[in-house]
């Protein structure tokens, strides 16, 4: 069944994505060589709490932290620890709030001071291949045309596959 949210639900989802957001923001500002995954972390818990809302991801199926960070190879999910950030590295930041009932959830890579021409290529690759999958959003598309637009991308860069265990991620 399809349940319609009112307009004050979607201003309450719309608040909770907005928090991520300058939550994001926040985190970015904080991004540098030397830098503990963990301080990241503590930041975001810091300021999501100090907005009134809770930490989504911290507590869920146990997992200890508030944000998701994935350096480099790792693919999702990666835990915030002690491990220092490195010039060049590629950090992948997760981010969850629940407030008012409802959650946001928002992802972004960061390339930390200036990469190198591979990892370059890829962030450039992996944004063209958002572009590409929302262009496919739209009223009668389904789910499989954003997917393939994007893998579509992805595979045309020559370089790059699709992790196909993750497949909605």
């Amino acid at each position: 069944m399809i349940y319609y949210k009112t307009p004050e639900e979607i201003e309450s989802i719309r608040e909770c994505c907005s928090l991520i957001s300058k939550t994001l923001s926040g985190v970015a500002s904080k991004i540098q060589p030397g830098v503990p995954t963990i301080d990241l972390d503590s930041f975001a818990e810091e300021f999501i709490r100090d907005n009134g809302a809770e930490p989504a991801f911290k507590g869920y199926m146990g997992f200890p932290n508030s944000l998701c960070i994935s350096v480099n190879e790792a693919i999702v999910h990666g835990i915030p620890g002690n491990d220092e950030i490195r010039e060049g590295d590629i950090l992948s930041i997760d981010c969850g709030v629940h407030k008012n009932g409802f959650y946001g959830d928002s992802a972004y890579s960061f390339l930390v001071k200036q990469g190198g021409d591979a990892e370059k290529k890829l962030l450039a690759t992996t944004r063209h291949s958002l572009f590409e999958g929302v262009s496919q959003a739209r009223v009668g598309n389904r789910i499989g045309d954003i997917s393939n637009a994007i893998q579509s991308c992805i595979e045309r860069a020559g370089t790059y596959s699709i992790v196909r265990e993750l497949v909605g991620h």
